[in-house]
């Protein structure tokens, strides 16, 4: 799989920090056996939609506690509008809030504060779903 072109992914929050966070905890790949990542850092709700608009993005890791508009309701946006939407990971403001990525539809939540290790499994396990859908969606 690494061989492939690098896999790209969508990072919003309000929070230079938080986007920083996830992509140190990501780095250059969350798995020895995917591609290298892409990232496209957005913060605000217009730049995720205009970007998402584009596509091409792998993963969306959209920032559940971002203001004005949360990462929640921009998951359940997305996935109404995007045909095929690519799998959304949530970050939630505490792991009680599990439950209200289930409403956002989003494939999977993490909560804050990003535990890296958690952060680069979850993203490891949907980008090795998206790359096998698309091989074969491609063969």
């Amino acid at each position: 799989m690494s061989s492939e072109r690098p896999l790209k992914v969508l990072v919003y929050s309000d929070d230079r920090t938080t986007r920083e966070s996830v992509r140190l905890a990501l780095g250059k790949r969350p798995g020895a056996d995917l591609p290298e990542l892409e990232y496209f850092e957005c913060a605000t709700e217009p730049a995720v939609i205009k970007t998402m608009d584009k596509g091409g993005i792998d993963l969306a890791i959209l920032d559940g506690e971002a203001v004005p508009a949360g990462g929640m309701g921009i998951a359940r946006q997305l996935k109404d509008e995007i045909f095929q939407c690519p799998p959304v990971l949530v970050l939630t403001g505490r792991p009680q809030d599990a439950w209200l990525a289930t409403w956002s539809r989003a494939e999977a939540a993490v909560s804050h504060p990003i535990d890296p290790i958690r952060l680069a499994e979850v993203t490891a396990d949907l980008l090795r779903q998206r790359v096998t859908a698309r091989a074969a969606i491609s063969s």
